[in-house]
Formats: structure tokens, C-alpha cells, sequence
């Protein structure tokens, strides 16, 4: 199983990027794991919300396979602690037989096809982050959740 983050748009700010750059080199440490970056649209000020979430939705839906597993975070989402993300990853590594994908879209969210596409939605916290922090806050959590797995002790209770 290949797990990959898909996110629309760069990161912008360079210590984002450092943190997150360190935190993926230790996920893969734990498994195959790749970033997949949308580039962000041009001209929004000229589209709706809708517009651009319909766009960025058409874009993410090509990055997808029928197989894949697909996991928007979502503010609406189900919520886990650190322990419960491992557990619920560890399940997965034995049922999902292809790709695990977790999505983070744009400023504005997903448009129905995405979240039509979703096996499930999970939330990070009932707060709200920039989707810039909310990367880098992702990827400590998949880093956490290996090292719960393996019994390592980044972790404590």
C-alpha cells in the first residue's frame, strides 16, 4: 500500500516547508509515501467559490484511481486522537489494496464530486488551521502514527 498526500497548492512558507520536509523524510522511513501538489488555479478572482472548488475537484478527480482509498480532511470529519489514527491506519495497511490517499483541497474546500469520491473524512481538529499549517500538522500526525505502530517512543500518554 502506497500512501500519498494530495494537496492543492504550494507551500508557501519556507519553515512550513522545512518541517514538512523532515517529517515526510521520516514517514518514509515507515512506507511508500508521496506529496502530490495541485497547482493552484489562475484568475480566482474572476470565479465563485463554487467555480474554483469545482475546478480544483476536476483536477484532484484525476489524480485518482477507482481502487484507491480516498480520505478527504475535512473540518466535518471524523475526529481521532493519535492512538486511534495508528490504529485506524494499521487496519488499513491490511485492507486497502492499493493507494490510501488523503486529500487536503483549497481555501474553499471540495466540491460534491470529491467528497462524492471519499471513502471517508477525517478532521484534524474542530479548529481551524491554514491549509498551509494544516500539511505540515498532518504529516507529524502520519509520523506519530507509525511510530505508535511501532511501539517507538515519539509518543507518550
Amino acid at each position: 500500500m502506497k500512501t500519498i498526500l494530495i494537496q492543492v497548492g504550494k507551500t508557501t512558507s519556507k519553515d512550513f516547508q522545512v518541517i514538512i520536509d523532515d517529517y515526510t523524510s521520516r514517514v518514509k522511513h515507515y512506507c511508500q509515501f508521496d506529496i502530490v501538489t495541485i497547482p493552484e488555479l489562475k484568475n480566482t478572482k474572476a470565479l465563485s467559490q463554487e467555480q474554483q472548488k469545482h475546478q480544483e475537484g476536476e483536477l484532484i478527480l484525476k489524480q485518482l484511481q477507482d481502487s484507491d482509498y480516498v480520505v478527504v480532511l475535512d473540518e466535518h470529519g471524523k475526529e481521532l486522537r493519535s492512538i486511534e489514527l495508528a490504529s485506524w491506519i494499521e487496519k488499513k495497511q491490511q485492507t486497502v489494496s492499493r493507494n490510501l490517499i488523503f486529500i487536503i483541497g483549497g481555501p474553499y474546500g471540495f466540491s460534491p464530486e470529491v467528497y462524492q469520491r471519499a471513502n471517508e473524512k477525517l478532521s484534524l481538529s474542530k479548529m481551524t488551521f491554514s491549509h498551509q499549517m494544516i500539511r505540515m500538522i498532518f504529516i507529524e500526525q502520519l509520523y506519530r502514527a507509525y511510530t505508535i505502530i511501532r511501539g517507538e517512543q515519539y509518543h507518550h500518554e
